[in-house]
């Protein structure tokens, strides 16, 4: 366990190998109830995230989510997120608690 941004978070449990063997051949979870959480909503959402984002935000149906990268202008990377959308026009992010505030802003002066 290590301290992260305020809360206890395992980094791994018996070592990097044996749980990517495990994840290929059984399954994991991922909790983000650490991370940020950051909803876009309205008839521009779409536009906005498929912008910003390296993934193509279309090739997500309605309760689908994606491991995907926020980008930079240069196309550097400010965060790595998870994003689901909840709706037509109805997104939600999963940013790094560490980061949260930067993305947030990052995505509101955008918008």
């Amino acid at each position: 366990m290590v301290p992260f941004a305020g809360w206890e978070m395992p980094v791994q449990y018996e070592g990097v190998i044996p749980e990517h063997k495990t994840l290929r051949t059984d399954a994991g979870v991922f909790d983000v109830s650490h991370m940020g959480e950051i909803e876009i909503e309205g008839p521009t959402a779409r536009d906005l995230l498929q912008g910003l984002l390296s993934n193509d935000v279309d090739r997500l149906a309605v309760g689908d989510a994606q491991y995907t990268l926020l980008t930079n202008e240069g196309g550097g990377i400010v965060d790595d997120l998870i994003l689901y959308r909840l709706g037509e026009c109805r997104f939600l992010i999963f940013a790094n608690a560490s980061i949260a505030g930067t993305v947030h802003e990052w995505l509101r002066v955008r918008e």
